[in-house]
């Protein structure tokens, strides 16, 4: 057999303009595509964890593509190191590529693997393919990073006028892939379950981004892109949607995926904030993290009608409109006084587009303590926030259609003195006597 290049899937789950696997495929006789579920990560996922289901699918899709070139994607369960290891002994392999992952746990993942190739002399290259401009190639200046998005926003859009990426045909080279001799990976030999959780389509119309700016605000027209996941998973190219977005006359759509890589270069030169508030004097606030009310919260039976059409929506269906994750947020750190890396950790759990860096960025956002975040006296009423942004009521009647009925729980907490109890705590701790 002649030498091999493995191509390692990961976030970019599609056979079209996938750059790391068009260099693979380009540059290589034979490549051989695999996708690990690594054990550290989903040892830690509920059993009905609906992101296994979107991968499997994803892979399927994969491999219905290669169907015709006799070839699918090798699927393995366990430790990626150990994983590759042992392809390197069973295969002939010279090259492995992937792509970027920005992600600390991804970071130091994939310098272990570096280092490991580095030992038996084989090349390890990386691409760049999740986003439009990554790590610090939009900066300041003087080099350093942008914490403001305003002005990050008007860097990206110069350069992207400057520089638009070009899409690549890697569909078009899936003749050079060759196929493992392993069976296809099961949810069950997973070890795991149906959720019932079905995912989104992965287009957005040119109507709903031109719409953009005037419906994305209210969750009952449910007129957001639901994107998410796909740019998670990488099961659309950014490109192909970029160039879409730029290409309409209302910004406001391209602009939110501006914010997506404002939130993934911040993660990158500011890992700690993965797990520590962006502004330290936030870590000395006093949370209350009462279990009982965070529980209440979780399972949407707060009192607030919109706080728990948020939550059930979440729970029963792994998506929650943004307009109510900036409003659940803001309940849970403000009105319960409960730290926003509980609320963090729950969305991690729950959300099908799950994404660190947003999640991590819009959670220290609501509770102050992140970049360009929401000053902390910035409390939002939710009973104001029901006539702004569900007048009619038609989001929350669809979530809780209990809410004007007996067995409806009270408002867990009065906002006023929420408001002040919130107030009088984060003062305490950002201007100790």
């Amino acid at each position: 057999m002649s030498r091999l290049t493995l191509f390692w899937f990961r976030r970019d789950l599609r056979v079209q303009d996938n750059v790391g696997f068009y260099h693979a495929l380009k540059n290589a006789e034979q490549v051989l595509p695999i996708f690990i579920f690594d054990t550290a990560i989903i040892d830690k996922l509920p059993q009905q964890d609906a992101r296994i289901e979107f991968i499997l699918k994803a892979l399927g899709d994969i491999n219905d593509a290669m169907k015709r070139n006799r070839c699918t994607v090798g699927m393995y369960r366990g430790e990626p190191k150990a994983i590759i290891t042992q392809l390197l002994d069973n295969y002939p392999i010279d090259r492995v590529v992937t792509n970027h992952d920005y992600e600390p746990y991804a970071q130091e993942r994939d310098a272990a693997i570096e280092a490991l190739l580095a030992e038996k002399g084989i090349a390890f290259e990386n691409y760049k393919d999740q986003v439009i401009f990554e790590k610090a190639e939009v900066t300041k200046d003087d080099g350093s990073p942008y914490v403001v998005y305003t002005p990050y926003s008007k860097k990206w859009l110069a350069r992207f006028q400057d520089h638009t990426p070009q899409q690549l045909p890697s569909e078009e080279l899936l003749h050079k892939c060759i196929q493992t001799e392993l069976p296809q990976l099961s949810l069950k030999a997973l070890g795991f379950q149906p959720s019932g959780i079905q995912a989104p389509g992965d287009s957005v119309s040119n109507a709903r981004i031109d719409a953009y700016e005037e419906t994305r605000n209210f969750p009952a027209l449910d007129e957001t892109s639901r994107l998410g996941v796909h740019l998670r998973f990488g099961t659309i190219s950014i490109r192909k949607l970029v160039e879409q977005a730029a290409a309409r006359s209302n910004p406001t759509y391209l602009k939110e995926l501006i914010w997506r890589e404002f939130f993934m270069q911040i993660l990158w030169h500011f890992p700690h904030t993965a797990s520590k508030s962006f502004k330290p004097a936030y870590d000395r606030i006093l949370w209350r993290n009462n279990e009982e009310e965070f529980q209440r919260w979780c399972e949407g039976n707060t009192g607030y009608p919109l706080v728990d059409a948020g939550m059930r929506e979440l729970n029963q269906t792994g998506y929650m409109h943004n307009r109510l994750r900036m409003l659940v947020g803001s309940f849970l750190c403000k009105h319960l006084l409960i730290d926003w890396r509980w609320g963090e950790a729950y969305f991690a759990e729950k959300l099908l587009d799950y994404e660190m860096s947003s999640n991590v960025g819009n959670w220290q956002w609501v509770a102050g303590c992140g970049v360009d975040a929401a000053p902390y006296f910035r409390i939002f009423n939710p009973t104001s926030q029901v006539t702004k942004f569900d007048k009619e009521l038609k989001y929350i009647n669809k979530w809780v259609p209990n809410h004007q009925e007996l067995d409806y729980p009270q408002p867990m907490v009065e906002h006023k003195m929420a408001r002040e109890r919130c107030l009088t705590t984060y003062k305490s701790a950002l201007n100790p006597q």
